[in-house]
């Protein structure tokens, strides 16, 4: 019976995503996101999505690249530039990124000569997005692609940095996406939403660079990674979580205002 009691405690901490933040994390975005919505965003959205949720949609862009004939839109899930500089002074991709893929969907959804399938389509890109630019190792370094080809082990596991602020830590947690929903977004007043809904895509971009050489600098390639770690690094990963929550809100009730 001790035996079956350890196991049942322990898979929590031992099952860990396989997909690529992950689809929880988005999840977790798009739920937030939807208790903040003006009604006239809402009435658009139930209207685009067919009903359907944020947090439903969230992981669309994603799943997409499965299919050779959106590999376009791969470059606009991220940007990569050196640590010690600023987006707006280092050099951009041709085929372009994160910001420039915010701004084609933003642009997008407010052309009253957009089709209802492109608006639809861009929608869900925006969603997503929205979320890919709270995870700090989305606006990491070319070098390593954003910690990719730096591998570590987690919990004896084979991982790499990115996929460990992807998932890992998340799926570590052992909460469902509306239970930490609700815990962010309950444990958070009023006043700290406002503050987090202020500036701009770029200034929330430069947030996240800053995190993520924080980031780099806080496990060596090769290391083993567990408990401790998820101890000092999970409040980071749920206050990009909040904040991408509470800021995609904020961008859909000014693209449908």
């Amino acid at each position: 019976m001790k035996n079956i009691v350890l196991v049942v405690f322990l898979l929590p901490f031992l099952s860990f995503g396989s997909l690529v933040w992950g689809p929880k994390g988005h999840r977790v975005t798009g739920y937030i996101a939807e208790k903040h919505l003006t009604g006239k965003a809402k009435k658009a959205l139930d209207d685009l999505l067919e009903g359907h949720s944020l947090a439903f949609v969230s992981t669309y862009a994603d799943e997409i690249k499965s299919d050779t004939k959106y590999a376009g839109y791969t470059p606009w899930h991220y940007v990569n530039y050196p640590l010690d500089r600023t987006y707006k002074d280092s050099e951009k991709s041709g085929a372009g990124d994160i910001v420039t893929g915010i701004a084609k969907c933003k642009t997008v959804l407010k052309d009253g000569n957009s089709s209802r399938a492109d608006k639809i389509f861009h929608l869900k890109l925006l969603i997503h997005f929205l979320g890919d630019l709270h995870q700090p190792l989305h606006v990491g370094r070319a070098g390593d692609r954003g910690g990719n080809d730096i591998p570590l082990e987690w919990f004896n596991e084979r991982s790499n940095l990115h996929k460990l602020w992807d998932t890992n830590l998340l799926e570590t947690y052992g909460m469902g996406f509306y239970e930490l929903g609700d815990e962010l977004d309950r444990s958070t007043p009023k006043k700290e939403r406002k503050q987090i809904q202020e500036g701009t895509i770029e200034s929330w971009l430069e947030e996240s660079h800053v995190l993520a050489k924080q980031i780099y600098s806080s496990a060596n390639a090769g290391e083993k990674l567990g408990y401790s770690y998820a101890y000092k690094y999970n409040p980071v990963v749920f206050e990009q979580l909040k904040k991408g929550g509470f800021r995609l809100a904020k961008v859909l009730n000014e693209v449908f205002s």
